[in-house]
């Protein structure tokens, strides 16, 4: 949890930075690839876990992987060697990408289904989407077998369940009554 906490500290302060030099969109694309490039290999993500690993080893095996990014992100990578941090990027990361979202007006909703999400389902959950929402919204899909069928739809804290296992709970609860 203090980790979550300070991912979101570091998070703010990297956007608030990117934000006033006008360059929160790079930053967002290279923490995107950060995120993605940590959590995707699981050699790097131990690499930057191991605390036996000296920070400076760290910091140059990151400034090279990451060669490519905005001076803001570098910063990031500086920062982190300063106050030996490193274990937390990936979360700040994806931190980063969240307030980014949020900052832009756009809210993600989750969408879980039995199968992967059709066109024909997509524009189904879209229609659901407009009435808890009047954001831009950028779906997730979370295939799960075990909901049967139909799909439950999450957009902050609420929750629309239109699966199949959910209509089969309540049946049930019923029958027992």
């Amino acid at each position: 949890m203090a980790g979550t906490r300070a991912a979101i500290r570091y998070a703010k302060a990297i956007l608030d930075t990117a934000h006033d030099k006008g360059v929160s969109t790079e930053v967002n694309n290279d923490m995107l690839v950060i995120a993605s490039t940590i959590n995707g290999n699981a050699e790097l993500s131990t690499f930057i876990a191991n605390p036996t690993t000296r920070v400076e080893v760290k910091e140059s095996a990151l400034s090279e992987i990451f060669a490519d990014v905005n001076p803001v992100s570098k910063s990031l990578l500086r920062l982190l060697l300063e106050n030996k941090r490193f274990e937390i990027l990936s979360d700040i990361a994806t931190e980063y990408s969240k307030l980014f979202e949020e900052m832009n007006g756009v809210e993600v909703a989750t969408v879980t289904t039995a199968v992967p999400l059709d066109d024909e389902m997509k524009a189904k959950v879209l229609s659901k989407i407009l009435t808890f929402s009047n954001k831009k919204v950028n779906i997730e899909n979370i295939v799960d077998p075990s909901i049967i069928g139909g799909f439950i739809l999450r957009i902050g804290d609420q929750q629309y369940n239109a699966s199949v296992a959910n209509r089969l709970q309540v049946l049930k609860r019923e029958l027992s009554n």
